[in-house]
């Protein structure tokens, strides 16, 4: 709207400078007479008249005839020229259009901001005032203008100004809108990036988070899962040492069997409450071989401990549960002769093989029987027949000597052993190492399992009830 004000007090300046020019024409027509200049300020516009010392007439406000039109334009016409009147009336109706049209289009031209209403308004007063012929058309606003006398001239030249704001007005209000959205448009992008910054960051906090968690689950699964393996054996122990106690007096068991039967499954060294025994005895508890149960009556694996003892120390026992040891006859004796039991040998040799010989009944007598043996039901992998008496043979010692020859086996072939005349076996004999075990008579021998002269590398003996 400002630019459109403009261009109307553009307008208005140009009819005025329409009378001035017709009252300078008028002031050179008078010849000599004394020129004398008149200023007037009409809204934004400020113009210098050339008048006669006479008043001119006034003058009209719009052509309404072609009289006057061609007194106003005469001197625009170049003189002697045949149809001064007919040409003046087409320039004043040409000019109207003119006028109308750049009207109209000042109406559509845009400018924004105080700069681009300056630059608009100056362009509206140039390119009317161009087609009446002023000189100096940038410096109009600023109140100077000037008739010329060669207006086609000057109209080209205004018309070459007025397009060169008119250029200049939309190039800056593009430019201004650009950067504009621009601006805005970098604004938001930065705001969007610093918010992907702190989403990354963020993300990558949780990620490390989240993987932390995932190793201390691990970690925690991995210790409940331990925590209820260790839960459930303390659990089935209190329950064993539970049944134990609701059956009297809380003893474990007799033998290894009766612990088994008390729910414990894991094999080691327990305490044996056996009957008119004056004490309680430890033996190793064998709970894997042949569905487990099995008490350890005898073992040798490494020769850590000898059995050259007498006969109070075998009717005793000695060594170490956990490692070589003897059981004691008197134990075995009292085991046995509660219920039936069965006998099972194992041997191992330096080659790495292993037999076992297995007896479906098996009894030791009392030490007034002289711990006698009595074996049936031989089975096995340990030679086609017993390497044991089956009947009657009793237990000899070098200090005992109660064997079926002169040549007292105990102390011939040493350690305690069912001798019998010196016989097939002696698994308490003396213990020989690799590479010095063979034809040793009095080493750890089963005549049917490497010969009679063969030092074995380990042996163990088992008892069982046969009803397990």
């Amino acid at each position: 709207m400002r630019a459109l004000s403009l261009g109307l007090v553009a307008l208005t300046c140009a009819t005025t400078a329409l009378c001035a020019a017709g009252a300078q024409r008028r002031a050179l027509e008078g010849g000599g007479r004394r020129r004398r200049y008149h200023r007037v300020q009409h809204g934004h516009c400020s113009y210098t008249f050339v008048l006669p010392e006479a008043d001119p007439p006034p003058c009209p406000l719009a052509p309404v005839a072609p009289g006057p039109a061609n007194a106003l334009l005469q001197r625009d016409s170049p003189a002697g020229t045949v149809h001064a009147g007919h040409g003046a009336t087409q320039r004043l109706r040409h000019l109207e259009r003119i006028l109308e049209n750049s009207t109209q289009w000042l109406l559509k031209v845009g400018c924004g901001g105080t700069a681009g209403s300056a630059v608009c308004g100056q362009l509206a007063a140039i390119f009317l005032l161009s087609f009446l012929g002023f000189t100096n058309l940038t410096g109009a606003a600023q109140g100077g203008l000037f008739w010329s006398d060669s207006r086609p001239e000057q109209t080209n030249r205004g018309l070459k100004e007025a397009s060169s704001l008119g250029t200049e007005c939309k190039q800056r209000r593009i430019p201004v809108r650009v950067l504009e959205m621009e601006t805005k448009h970098q604004a938001e992008l930065a705001g969007a990036r610093s918010e992907k910054e702190k989403l990354q960051r963020l993300v990558s906090r949780q990620s490390g988070t989240i993987e932390e968690l995932e190793k201390s689950l691990l970690a925690t699964s991995a210790n409940t899962s331990l925590l209820q393996r260790q839960q459930l054996q303390l659990l089935e122990s209190v329950q064993s040492l539970v049944r134990l106690v609701s059956q009297g007096r809380g003893e474990p068991g007799r033998d290894c069997a009766e612990v088994r039967r008390a729910g414990i499954h894991a094999s080691g060294v327990y305490t044996l409450h056996i009957a008119n025994l004056s004490e309680p005895k430890k033996a190793y508890c064998d709970m894997d071989t042949d569905r487990g149960g099995w008490t350890v009556i005898q073992l040798r694996v490494n020769g850590s401990l000898s059995f050259q003892r007498n006969w109070r120390e075998y009717k005793q026992g000695f060594g170490d549960a956990a490692g070589e040891y003897w059981l004691g006859n008197e134990a075995v004796h009292l085991l046995t002769s509660q219920a039936p039991y069965a006998l099972r040998v194992e041997l191992r040799d330096w080659e790495g093989g292993q037999v076992y010989a297995h007896y479906g009944k098996f009894q030791l007598g009392s030490e007034r029987q002289l711990y006698r043996l009595s074996l049936q039901d031989y089975s096995g992998t340990a030679g086609q027949q017993s390497g044991m008496a089956l009947q009657g043979t009793r237990f000899s010692t070098r200090d005992a000597d109660n064997d079926n020859c002169l040549c007292k086996c105990a102390q011939m072939l040493s350690g305690g052993w069912w001798f019998d005349a010196c016989g097939l076996s002696n698994l308490n004999g003396i213990y020989y190492p690799a590479r010095h075990n063979i034809r040793k008579l009095n080493g750890i021998r089963w005549h049917h399992f490497q010969g009679p002269s063969y030092s074995l590398k380990g042996t163990r003996m088992l008892i069982r009830p046969t009803g397990f």
